[in-house]
């Protein structure tokens, strides 16, 4: 089968995914490295029946990743078939208050990085700084201290040898050290291999939306210290987040309301991208689905180009989703992370045990702007909202029917007699949770295509990868639909490349203009009820990135975080460009980034 692979994808496969020698020199293909992986996989098929056709199943696989319409997450394509096995992206541990505890987590955390994972980490239940250490009748440090130790232990360990430490922090927005856990990173020296967020309570918003205080409590004594002013934390959350895009927010509650197994325990972190809540121990087993290669072809004029230019031709084919192939894909997908847990070989035995439980996993989409563009839509309209929400209900129908199926054949998940689903008339479920929408940062390079549910960052941008590697890009469907639509040239695609726009051009009709919408040019409310459409029909959360120009104001982010509360998301994470020197996507325009 031949692999179409950008120059792009070639570059991030040989120096993140495919097998080295001891010199470091690459001795495997990305043909080979997909069979590697679906073979692999497919032996969990014996585990339920020892007859399956493991070989079907394998082709099945290597066809959907080969063809590059499902992958699973970057360390199930590093590790899968070889000596790690390490096949999770992230793991969420506990800290509890005391040093032993603390540092049984920095220990775990080293673990975990070495072998290809990320972490989240509640701090919550530490004491505040300056409060009574029984044993020594001193003064704790705090929370935002000891976290400085985690982000040291991260520095010095890298994932894998293929993946720098990441980490996910989280307090409370009720902890008496909440302050200088929002303003921590506005030094941009501090905990540089974190990604913070602030835990905020239904109580909290209610708080700030009536000007009230709100108490701050000890989590060592559960007594109420003092009580602050929600409004006030509120805005310096905001103002840190336009400075740093950091703070993210988490809404802790409603994560929490969405939990399946409350018997188990209660939600108090994420992953490092904050689109899974996790119990302690829990991993995130994560899968994405290429949504540009979900569509077919039809005979007929392009949708919502009849009154454009004369110049468009009459006879341009045009695209609609293809379900049936997405419902394979949907099925395809459930099965195969559902394997990956069972062929895990996990860093610790509280994480398989957790693992096995609740046979959590996450599939998601990836492709979202590149479908709406050839599909003719705007990001930025209630018809790519409307597709959105269509597209994520049907994922998520077909995933539980799928989940329901396996549970018939391999049993319910082992947790399940407490959960959200011990309820009469309730079929068994097989695994806790199916959908995640995850960020996809260089699955996306691999598949070629836009990344989770962002829209087109830019036309023309620089992405910067593992050891400061540059790679150039240049948007695929431009130049192609450009083609389609008979206004290309050599000339117009170096303008872009060079930072161009083709706003500034009069080359090509105004509804192609529309649908090449970038980032900058989609107001915060169109970023923000992109993600409430997916979150209403994704069990997990959906990372999305609400991109805001340099010149957007703290009452811009305000606005973002208050209408993400609203329209029921799980968390919202902000970045107004050019706040941070390492900045993972540049674009080349100076006018639209």
């Amino acid at each position: 089968m031949p692999l179409t692979l950008t120059e792009n994808a070639l570059v991030v496969l040989q120096r993140r995914y495919l097998k080295k020698d001891k010199k470091g020199v690459v001795i495997e293909t990305p043909e080979e490295m997909f069979r590697r992986v679906s073979q692999n996989i497919a032996q969990a098929e014996t585990l339920y029946n020892p007859n399956a056709d493991v070989k079907k199943i394998g082709n099945d696989f290597f066809e959907a990743m080969a063809n590059l319409e499902f992958l699973p997450n970057s360390p199930t394509l590093m590790n899968a078939g070889r000596r790690l096995q390490q096949l999770a992206a992230c793991f969420v541990l506990p800290v509890e208050d005391s040093l032993e505890s603390i540092f049984d987590a920095v220990k775990e955390t080293a673990l975990i990085h070495q072998s290809g994972g990320g972490t989240g980490f509640s701090f919550s239940r530490l004491r505040p700084k300056d409060d009574m250490v029984g044993s020594t009748s001193g003064a704790a440090s705090g929370p935002v201290s000891f976290m400085k130790v985690f982000n040291t232990a991260t520095e010095v360990i890298k994932q894998g040898g293929t993946r720098r430490g990441a980490n996910m922090g989280v307090l409370r927005v009720d902890h008496p050290d909440i302050i200088d856990f929002i303003t921590v990173k506005n030094d941009p020296l501090e905990l540089t291999n974190f990604n913070i967020s602030v835990a905020v309570t239904d109580a909290f918003m209610k708080a700030v939306e009536e000007d009230k205080e709100y108490p701050l409590i000890n989590p060592r004594t559960n007594e109420i210290i003092r009580h602050a002013k929600a409004r006030e934390v509120f805005d310096l959350i905001v103002e840190s987040a336009w400075k740093t895009g950091e703070p993210g927010v988490l809404f802790i509650d409603r994560i929490n309301q969405a939990n399946p197994t409350p018997h188990i325990g209660l939600m108090e972190a994420t992953n490092p991208c904050g689109e899974q809540p996790l119990l302690p121990y829990e991993p995130c087993n994560l899968g994405s689905i290429n949504l540009s290669k979900m569509l077919k072809k039809t005979g007929g004029r392009v949708q919502g180009l009849e009154n454009t230019d004369p110049r468009t031709p009459t006879t341009e084919p045009r695209y609609e989703i293809d379900y049936k192939k997405l419902e394979r894909m949907v099925r395809l997908g459930i099965r195969f992370l559902d394997n990956v847990i069972d062929m895990n070989k996990y860093p610790l035995p509280d994480i398989e045990r957790m693992a096995k439980g609740n046979r959590k996993i996450g599939l998601g989409v990836m492709g979202f702007a590149d479908m709406l563009v050839m599909l003719r839509v705007s990001y930025d309209s209630e018809k790519a909202q409307k597709i959105g929400e269509g597209l994520m209900q049907f994922i998520k129908g077909v995933a539980w029917e799928a989940s329901r199926e396996l549970a018939e054949e391999r049993g319910a998940f082992p947790n399940i007699k407490g959960s959200i689903f011990d309820k009469p008339g309730i079929k068994p479920i097989r695994n806790a949770t199916t959908t995640t929408v995850a960020p996809t940062g260089t699955l996306s390079i691999i598949a070629g295509c836009s990344s989770g549910i962002e829209p087109i960052y830019s036309l023309s941008y620089t992405r910067q990868v593992l050891n400061g590697i540059q790679l150039p890009e240049l948007h695929p469907l431009l130049p192609e639909i450009a083609k389609e639509e008979g206004f290309y040239s050599d000339e117009l695609m170096d303008f872009i490349a060079k930072g161009g726009s083709i706003m500034e051009r009069k080359d090509g009709p105004d509804a192609i203009k529309k649908i090449f919408v970038t980032a900058f040019q989609i107001p915060p409310e169109g970023h923000v009820r992109m993600q409430a459409v997916f979150q209403k029909h994704t069990d997990n959360a959906v990372s999305k990135t609400i991109n805001f120009p340099p010149g957007a104001t703290s009452k811009d982010v305000k606005k973002a975080y208050l209408l993400a509360y609203e329209l029921g998301c799980k968390g919202i994470t902000v970045y107004r460009s050019g706040t941070r020197a390492e900045q993972v996507l540049r674009c080349s325009s100076t006018l639209y980034c």
